[in-house]
């Protein structure tokens, strides 16, 4: 029997605004209160980072603030993109239970080879899942992915690229060397790709939800109910709006951690970037560590898993953070997408390292 799921689109609105909606859908979700869900959403001109990323390396601030663009941190990971009205932004919210799949990866797939299968339909091109999470087009991102678990809720959530200027995203992101390297590129700009570049137009905001709609519909087995928001959905995004999301607080919670006695490293894997900046205390073999943070553009579910590594490490000997690190995962089992442990391991490892070569 196929899978209802209503369908709300929240339209254009101010950034805090629509990730606070995201954190209110998943909590009601959670509590049985809202049914599993398909939403469109899109921004002002707007700089998002993801949930794990300091801010102040990855958007050109002063840039951003000149021109009055929005600043807004995700509730899920990834790295930092920019958004405005012409790009649609998708996602869906379900019960694993009834869309049951092992793990994040598994879902990653199913989810952008649905999406990429209805975009090609529709617009007669060639759309193809590209892990870690994007979907392309002749190697060029026409739209990029991310979600997490919460408990047996899960949100994952696109955009779809369909009418923006490179330049001017550009602008506003701080695109680090190793990326490009990685994709054989000289600009970041080369490496995205539009709806309206391919077809030599621009399709309408309901011509690209339809798209989604059919490849979700047909490749996950899912039929879909028109509905609007509910008052208790925008009640509850108003409030976490006003005393989280919505705050500075929230936005600049990861800002610029480099100061004195700071160590760092910075390792980029097929699973992402990972930065660690570590401080240290106490001499000789007493050496350990103070405090750690860990920054970069991963994907984790439930994120809040970082956090607690973070504090898993306070007051570590040195010689013992990389079995600590391998007993948390192995304890905590958090769902990775693509990147491993060990990619913590060594970021950390690489910091302190670094302070010893000093």
């Amino acid at each position: 029997m196929p899978t209802v799921f209503r369908v709300i689109d929240t339209g254009v609105r101010e950034g805090r605004l629509q990730i606070a909606f995201d954190e209110a859908l998943i909590e009601l979700h959670r509590a049985g209160r809202v049914p599993d869900t398909v939403r469109f959403l899109r921004f002002p001109p707007t700089a998002l980072v993801g949930r794990h990323q300091a801010i102040s390396h990855e958007l050109r601030l002063d840039h951003i603030r000149a021109n009055s663009i929005g600043i807004v941190r995700r509730i899920t990971g990834g790295g930092a993109i920019y958004l405005d009205p012409a790009q649609v932004g998708w996602e869906l919210v379900l019960s694993r239970k009834r869309l049951p799949m092992p793990t994040l990866g598994d879902y990653t797939r199913a989810i952008c080879e649905a999406a990429a299968d209805g975009l090609s339909k529709a617009f007669a091109i060639d759309a193809r899942f590209r892990p870690r999470n994007d979907i392309e087009v002749g190697g060029r991102k026409l739209s990029g992915t991310g979600g997490f678990f919460d408990g047996d809720t899960l949100i994952y959530q696109g955009t779809v690229l369909v009418d923006v200027d490179p330049t001017a995203m550009m602008a506003c992101l701080n695109v680090p060397r190793a990326k490009l390297e990685k994709h054989d590129l000289d600009k970041a700009e080369s490496r995205i790709v539009t709806l309206k570049a391919l077809l030599g137009r621009t399709p309408e905001t309901a011509e690209v939800h339809a798209a989604l709609l059919d490849g979700f519909g047909r490749k996950l087995g899912l039929t879909f109910e028109p509905a609007t928001p509910t008052s208790e959905e925008e009640v509850l995004a108003r409030r976490y709006h006003d005393t989280e999301i919505g705050t500075d607080e929230f936005v600049y919670s990861i800002d610029d951690p480099r100061g004195a006695g700071v160590l760092e490293a910075s390792l980029t894997s097929a699973g992402g970037t990972v930065s660690a900046f570590v401080r240290l205390e106490g001499s000789g073999g007493a050496r350990r560590i103070r405090e750690v943070l860990l920054t970069g553009d991963f994907f984790v579910t439930p994120p809040r898993i970082v956090y607690d590594l973070e504090a898993s490490l306070r007051g570590i000997l040195l010689a013992d953070v990389g079995p600590a690190i391998e007993r948390f995962f192995v304890d905590r089992r958090p769902d990775l997408l693509t990147i491993a442990p060990a990619d913590f391991c060594r970021a950390v490892e690489t910091a302190i390292i670094s302070g010893d070569a000093r």
